[in-house]
Parts: structure tokens; C-alpha cells; sequence
């Protein structure tokens, strides 16, 4: 039997939360036909949808996967922060910003999207001028890598929010070519059995002039940077 595909455990995972009201439409046949659904009628002859211990297995299953992938997504999301810290940046995770898409022709609006990078930095400068806004977006996962091409709106929203644009990668997922020019490539090989990392230049980010908006610098002011590290030269101070 094939493994279960993305869509068969949403509705598992959807059906597990609800009443069990049937669709009625093919996906829940394939469901009904693997044996992960069966169906139950009540005394006034309506029919609901139950999950079935092999339907629990499977969703419990792809659980754990999304798990493993949001662990290895946030350890590199680490990861790449503190390079940045080190490279004397100012770092943000978790950041909402509201970003203005450029207009097609005059008579077009401006069209506004809320966007969320996994990583928004400056430099560490009292120059305006030379802050260098830049947006790190980190990929663990093919699929979701091209979902997100998939969505032009979104990669421009990250394009208009900084000055620089970089895809930080898992080894393997993608290629280099795979990437749209605008945005910069870094790609994460994993070290030794402790979990290391080494990032390998890809392609470097075409850089542009660019200051953050107001409405950036309101989202800046409210939230809190990543903490910088530790320096380990002075741990003991405080024991002393």
C-alpha cells in the first residue's frame, strides 16, 4: 500500500477533531477502501465516520513526522540566528510585518500582505543608510519549499521588506537553480553524529538600498531580538 499522502491525513486529522459528518466526495472512498475510516449509522439511520486503529496509526504517524520536520526547522532557524548574531546583525524571530507589493501599472492599488520570515535582521550601525535589512527564510522541507514558490505574493513581500533576501536550505531538498534570482542561497550540510552544521554558499543575495518602512520599525520597537549569546570567555565570572 502506498504511503498516505498529505491531503488523506489532513482529512484524517480533520474527521478525528469533528463529528465524523461525511463528505461524501473520493478522498474519503480511498479512505474507506484502506480501512483507515468506517462507517456508523445512529438509531435515526445517519451515517458519521470513525476512525479505525489502522486510521489512528496513520495519523498518528504523520504527527510524529510533522514533529521531526518543525524540531529540525526550528534547530536551523537557531542555528542560522546566531550566525548572524556573529556576523554582528540584530536578529528578530517570529516577526509579523506588513509589506506593500509594487504596482503593476499606475491604476493598479497597492496591494498589502502580511508576511512572516523566519529570521529579520539589521546591522549593528547608527546609520540608517547602512543597516542592510535582510530576511533569511529557512526550508527543511521540499514540499514545503515549493509551496512557498508556489506563492509569488509571498516572496515579494520579503523582497519589499528588506534590502536582501537569502533561502537558508537543507542539503538535498533543492538545487540552486530551483531558487528564483532575487533571493540569496545558503545550504545547510549536517556534520558529524552530534548534529552539526556547515553552511555552504550557494549563490550570494543581490543586495539593494533599502531603509525599513515605519510600520517595520513599529514591529521592530514591539518585539524583543533574539537573545545573543553566551560569551563563554566570561560563564564563570558570575560563580567567581
Amino acid at each position: 500500500m502506498p504511503p498516505p499522502t498529505v491531503f488523506q491525513i489532513r482529512r484524517l486529522r480533520q474527521l478525528w477533531r469533528s463529528a465524523g459528518w461525511p463528505c461524501q466526495d473520493l478522498l474519503e472512498v480511498e479512505l474507506l477502501t484502506r480501512g483507515w475510516l468506517e462507517r456508523q449509522r445512529d438509531g435515526l439511520g445517519r451515517e458519521t465516520l470513525r476512525l479505525t486503529d489502522a486510521g489512528l496509526a496513520v495519523l498518528h504517524q504523520g504527527h510524529q513526522k510533522n514533529r521531526a520536520l518543525r524540531n529540525r526547522h526550528e534547530d536551523l532557524v537557531e542555528r542560522m540566528a546566531l550566525e548572524l548574531q556573529r556576523a554582528g546583525r540584530i536578529v528578530w524571530r517570529g516577526l509579523s510585518l506588513r509589506a506593500g507589493l509594487p504596482r503593476e501599472d499606475e491604476a493598479e492599488k497597492m496591494r498589502w500582505v502580511n508576511a512572516m520570515p523566519d529570521l529579520y535582521s539589521v546591522r549593528q550601525t547608527t546609520v540608517e543608510d547602512y543597516l542592510e535589512p535582510a530576511v533569511h527564510e529557512i526550508k527543511v522541507s521540499r514540499a514545503d519549499l515549493l509551496g512557498e514558490l508556489r506563492r509569488p505574493a509571498k516572496s515579494l513581500a520579503y523582497l519589499a521588506l528588506s534590502g536582501q533576501c537569502w533561502y537558508v536550505l537543507r542539503a538535498g531538498i533543492a538545487t540552486v537553480e530551483e531558487i528564483p534570482p532575487s533571493f540569496g542561497v545558503l545550504i545547510a550540510h549536517e556534520v558529524g553524529q552530534d548534529g552539526g552544521l556547515r553552511f555552504e554558499l550557494g549563490r550570494p543575495a543581490p543586495r539593494r538600498a533599502m531603509r525599513p518602512d515605519f510600520g517595520t520599525w513599529m514591529a521592530l520597537a514591539r518585539a524583543t531580538p533574539v537573545a545573543p549569546p553566551l560569551d563563554d570567555g566570561q560563564d564563570g565570572l558570575a560563580d567567581a
